[in-house]
Protein backbone atom coordinates (compact mmCIF):
# COMPACT_ATOMS: atom_id res chain seq x y z
CA UNK A 1 0.00 0.00 0.00
CA UNK A 2 1.19 3.45 -1.01
CA UNK A 3 1.23 6.06 1.62
CA UNK A 4 -1.17 8.72 0.90
CA UNK A 5 -0.10 11.78 2.53
CA UNK A 6 -3.35 13.72 2.14
CA UNK A 7 -5.39 10.80 3.03
CA UNK A 8 -3.76 10.30 6.03
CA UNK A 9 -4.10 14.08 6.70
CA UNK A 10 -8.01 14.35 6.00
CA UNK A 11 -8.60 11.55 8.60
CA UNK A 12 -6.38 13.77 11.68
CA UNK A 13 -9.59 15.92 13.70
CA UNK A 14 -8.72 19.38 14.17
CA UNK A 15 -10.22 19.92 17.99
CA UNK A 16 -10.11 24.00 18.68
CA UNK A 17 -9.51 24.80 22.15
CA UNK A 18 -8.82 21.33 23.80
CA UNK A 19 -7.32 20.83 26.47
CA UNK A 20 -6.80 24.22 27.20
CA UNK A 21 -8.17 27.57 25.47
CA UNK A 22 -6.19 28.77 22.04
CA UNK A 23 -4.88 24.93 21.71
CA UNK A 24 -5.84 22.99 18.05
CA UNK A 25 -5.51 19.46 19.22
CA UNK A 26 -4.57 17.09 16.70
CA UNK A 27 -6.37 13.82 17.24
CA UNK A 28 -5.02 10.78 15.71
CA UNK A 29 -7.97 8.60 16.82
CA UNK A 30 -9.71 8.39 13.18
CA UNK A 31 -6.32 7.13 12.12
CA UNK A 32 -7.17 4.04 13.96
CA UNK A 33 -10.67 3.93 13.58
CA UNK A 34 -10.19 3.32 9.40
CA UNK A 35 -8.07 0.05 8.76
CA UNK A 36 -6.67 1.49 5.59
CA UNK A 37 -5.17 4.55 7.44
CA UNK A 38 -3.99 2.96 10.40
CA UNK A 39 -2.36 -0.15 8.18
CA UNK A 40 -0.83 2.88 5.75
CA UNK A 41 0.74 4.46 9.00
CA UNK A 42 2.15 2.08 10.76
CA UNK A 43 3.47 0.09 7.16
CA UNK A 44 5.50 3.46 6.55
CA UNK A 45 6.77 3.18 9.93
CA UNK A 46 7.74 -0.22 9.40
CA UNK A 47 9.31 0.19 6.27
CA UNK A 48 11.69 2.79 7.70
CA UNK A 49 13.27 0.86 10.54
CA UNK A 50 12.98 -2.54 9.44
CA UNK A 51 17.22 -2.01 8.01
CA UNK A 52 18.45 0.04 10.57
CA UNK A 53 20.44 -0.83 13.98
CA UNK A 54 17.57 0.37 16.10
CA UNK A 55 17.93 -2.13 19.52
CA UNK A 56 15.03 -0.84 21.04
CA UNK A 57 11.63 1.15 20.61
CA UNK A 58 10.80 3.58 22.99
CA UNK A 59 7.19 4.75 22.77
CA UNK A 60 5.79 7.77 24.64
CA UNK A 61 2.41 7.79 26.68
CA UNK A 62 -0.01 7.42 25.76
CA UNK A 63 -1.09 7.93 22.36
CA UNK A 64 2.41 6.68 21.19
CA UNK A 65 1.84 3.37 22.99
CA UNK A 66 -0.61 2.95 19.45
CA UNK A 67 2.05 2.65 17.03
CA UNK A 68 4.90 2.02 18.88
CA UNK A 69 3.75 -1.52 20.32
CA UNK A 70 2.61 -2.21 17.15
CA UNK A 71 6.04 -1.32 15.44
CA UNK A 72 7.73 -2.97 18.24
CA UNK A 73 6.13 -5.99 17.49
CA UNK A 74 6.73 -6.19 13.79
CA UNK A 75 10.47 -5.32 13.99
CA UNK A 76 11.00 -8.12 17.01
CA UNK A 77 12.42 -5.14 19.40
CA UNK A 78 12.10 -5.00 23.05
CA UNK A 79 9.10 -2.16 23.77
CA UNK A 80 10.44 0.30 26.29
CA UNK A 81 7.15 2.65 27.87
CA UNK A 82 7.73 5.94 28.70
CA UNK A 83 5.03 6.80 31.05
CA UNK A 84 3.64 9.63 33.39
CA UNK A 85 4.67 9.79 36.79
CA UNK A 86 3.24 7.30 38.96
CA UNK A 87 2.53 4.96 36.38
CA UNK A 88 5.37 2.16 36.58
CA UNK A 89 5.95 0.03 39.50
CA UNK A 90 9.66 -0.37 40.73
CA UNK A 91 12.52 2.08 40.60
CA UNK A 92 12.46 4.69 37.88
CA UNK A 93 13.66 7.74 36.41
CA UNK A 94 11.99 10.91 36.10
CA UNK A 95 11.63 14.21 34.10
CA UNK A 96 10.09 17.16 34.50
CA UNK A 97 9.06 19.47 30.95
CA UNK A 98 7.04 21.99 29.61
CA UNK A 99 4.43 21.54 27.28
CA UNK A 100 2.65 23.44 25.10
CA UNK A 101 -0.40 24.33 27.78
CA UNK A 102 1.61 23.57 31.28
CA UNK A 103 3.63 21.43 32.50
CA UNK A 104 4.49 17.22 32.85
CA UNK A 105 6.73 14.56 34.13
CA UNK A 106 7.68 11.32 32.43
CA UNK A 107 9.21 8.12 33.64
CA UNK A 108 11.21 5.08 32.73
CA UNK A 109 11.71 2.22 34.81
CA UNK A 110 15.52 1.49 35.86
CA UNK A 111 16.95 -1.06 33.61
CA UNK A 112 14.66 -1.06 30.79
CA UNK A 113 17.88 0.40 28.67
CA UNK A 114 21.32 -0.66 28.27
CA UNK A 115 24.30 1.58 27.61
CA UNK A 116 25.09 1.34 24.09
CA UNK A 117 21.25 0.66 22.85
CA UNK A 118 20.06 2.20 20.10
CA UNK A 119 16.62 3.73 20.92
CA UNK A 120 13.85 4.49 18.54
CA UNK A 121 11.27 7.43 20.13
CA UNK A 122 7.59 7.09 18.66
CA UNK A 123 4.93 9.35 19.76
CA UNK A 124 2.16 10.52 18.00
CA UNK A 125 3.53 14.42 17.26
CA UNK A 126 5.88 16.80 17.21
CA UNK A 127 4.39 19.69 19.03
CA UNK A 128 6.80 21.89 21.58
CA UNK A 129 9.36 18.51 21.33
CA UNK A 130 9.21 18.72 25.09
CA UNK A 131 8.00 15.35 25.66
CA UNK A 132 10.42 13.91 22.98
CA UNK A 133 13.50 15.98 24.40
CA UNK A 134 12.21 14.60 28.14
CA UNK A 135 12.46 11.09 26.98
CA UNK A 136 15.59 11.52 25.14
CA UNK A 137 17.35 12.67 28.52
CA UNK A 138 16.01 9.82 30.38
CA UNK A 139 17.15 7.13 27.56
CA UNK A 140 20.59 9.03 27.61
CA UNK A 141 20.48 8.93 31.44
CA UNK A 142 20.40 5.35 31.00
CA UNK A 143 23.46 5.44 28.65
CA UNK A 144 21.46 4.61 25.60
CA UNK A 145 21.78 6.48 22.11
CA UNK A 146 18.37 8.05 20.82
CA UNK A 147 18.86 7.01 16.83
CA UNK A 148 15.29 8.91 15.91
CA UNK A 149 12.13 10.38 17.24
CA UNK A 150 9.13 9.46 14.53
CA UNK A 151 5.80 10.77 15.11
CA UNK A 152 2.56 10.81 12.94
CA UNK A 153 2.28 14.47 12.56
CA UNK A 154 4.91 17.39 12.69
CA UNK A 155 3.31 21.22 14.30
CA UNK A 156 6.36 22.94 12.77
CA UNK A 157 4.90 26.27 14.04
CA UNK A 158 5.69 25.39 17.11
CA UNK A 159 9.44 24.79 17.12
CA UNK A 160 9.57 21.21 18.21
CA UNK A 161 11.52 19.37 15.34
CA UNK A 162 13.65 22.01 15.12
CA UNK A 163 14.58 22.09 18.92
CA UNK A 164 14.90 17.95 18.42
CA UNK A 165 17.86 18.63 15.46
CA UNK A 166 19.55 21.17 17.61
CA UNK A 167 19.96 18.83 20.58
CA UNK A 168 21.26 16.01 17.64
CA UNK A 169 17.95 13.90 17.18
CA UNK A 170 17.06 13.38 14.20
CA UNK A 171 13.18 13.40 13.70
CA UNK A 172 10.97 11.92 11.35
CA UNK A 173 6.83 12.41 11.00
CA UNK A 174 4.69 11.42 8.07
CA UNK A 175 2.85 14.54 7.76
CA UNK A 176 3.13 18.26 8.87
CA UNK A 177 0.43 20.68 10.09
Amino acid sequence: MIFDEYYIKSLIRSVHDWPAPGVIFRDITPLFQSPKAHRMVIDSLIQRYVDTEITHIAALDARGFLPGAVIAYALNKPLVLLRKQGKLPAETETETYDLEYGQATIEVQRGALDPGNSVLLIDDLIATGGTLLAAATLIRRLGAHVYEAAAIIDLPDLGGSTKLQDANIPTFTLCAF
